[in-house]
């Protein structure tokens, strides 16, 4: 009898899906010789002082991945399934306790599990300067927090709490901010009366608002996931958030991708007591005290450029003493145990009235 259409199909697919199942035992039994191996790491750690993150070894794994993948995955999805391979074995041997600004639904949150994986125990701050306290007392084993927009600038808060607390940057996450207009299920569009949200979203969105609800009266509060809650418990008001935020509150998503720069970012550092060894790929942050006088940051940026060392970012801020004094940070491409950085280093220490390096990591991998 001739086969059907359907019936050759149903037999394609199943050849397709018996390759699948033998393929899956294989990942199965590869996955558990993983972990095994993560154990014995574990075990061998335990003998010296335990240092069970390791920011640059987790880095040169996943660059290492994407410089060898042959496709159809996209190298994205290849580093985001292998994060949580390695969050998983991490857990393994210890697992990890994150502090981030919350509260829950925030993009700080997204931005801990983007790095630190579903395995890690993540924990919500009140504020910044909660989430430094919460890693110098040991409450948590590292801390995130936001740096920088690519839009709206630097976040000064996280800056000054650099300048005091003796923790180092660890590693770096850039998140793709993308703005979503959510509300309560009940909510009827023609009854909105109120938009709220952080401060910097309402900014970030501020285009989009003003074509598409420009009578609406705009509310700033502490966070994005705040607003959520709030419109989650309000009739006729919306809020600006992630995804994230919609489905912890269990809103509806009335537009998506609001924002009005579409290559918008934030820099978020993770924050921890460790000094990190070079991955290859690598930035160093610093914070270097001068006085107000003239050619001051002349000479601090003249090194850099004699050394051929490219600078990503500098800020400035007030030493908040009563000399006038400056405090810059700077970031830059390069580690400092690289023999040329110790030479820049030491330049730059004595053109200052003090250096401190805030931290050596891995650069940021999408």
């Amino acid at each position: 009898m001739k086969k059907t259409g359907i019936e050759k199909q149903d037999e394609l697919l199943g050849d397709i899906r018996v390759r699948i199942d033998a393929i899956d035992d294989q990942m199965l039994t590869l996955l558990n010789a993983r972990a095994q191996c993560a154990e014995e790491v574990a075990e061998i750690k335990m003998q010296a002082e335990p240092v069970f993150y390791r920011p640059e070894r987790e880095a040169q794994i996943l660059n290492r991945l994407k410089k060898t993948n042959p496709g159809p995955l996209a190298d994205e999805n290849v580093t985001r399934l292998f994060r949580e391979i390695i969050s998983c074995c991490l857990a393994l041997e210890q697992p990890l306790s994150i502090a981030f600004l919350g509260p829950p639904g925030t993009y700080t949150e997204a931005a801990a599990i983007k790095q630190f994986g579903q395995f890690a125990r993540t924990r919500s701050s009140a504020s910044i300067d909660e989430v430094f306290r919460d890693v110098e007392s040991g409450d948590a084993h590292y801390g995130l927090v936001p740096v920088e927009n690519s839009t709206e600038g630097m976040v000064n808060q996280t800056l000054d709490c650099l300048i005091n607390s003796p923790l180092r940057i660890c590693s770096e996450v850039e998140l793709p901010i993308r703005h979503m207009l959510m509300a309560n299920k009940n909510l009827q569009p023609d009854k909105l009366s109120r938009i709220v949200s952080h401060q910097q979203s309402l900014a970030q969105c501020r285009h989009w608002l003003d074509s598409n609800w420009p009578t609406v009266e705009r509310v700033a509060v502490a966070s994005n996931a705040e607003a959520a809650k709030f419109a989650s418990q309000q009739t006729g008001v919306a809020a600006i958030a992630g995804e994230t935020a919609a489905d912890q509150y269990g809103l509806q998503i009335l537009a998506h991708n609001i924002e009005d720069q579409k290559d918008n970012k934030t820099r978020f550092l993770v924050l921890g007591k460790q000094e990190v060894g070079p991955s290859g790929n690598d930035k160093t942050s610093i914070l270097v005290s001068v006085r107000n006088e003239p050619g001051a940051l002349y000479r601090i940026l003249e090194p850099f450029h004699r050394h051929n060392v490219s600078l990503s970012r500098i800020e400035t801020r007030p030493s908040r003493s009563s000399d006038w004094s400056y405090v810059f940070f700077i970031d830059f491409d390069g580690h400092q145990q690289d023999a040329e950085i110790i030479k820049l280093l030491d330049e730059v220490g004595g053109e200052s009235r003090q250096v401190k390096i805030l931290g050596s990591y891995p650069q940021a991998i999408a």
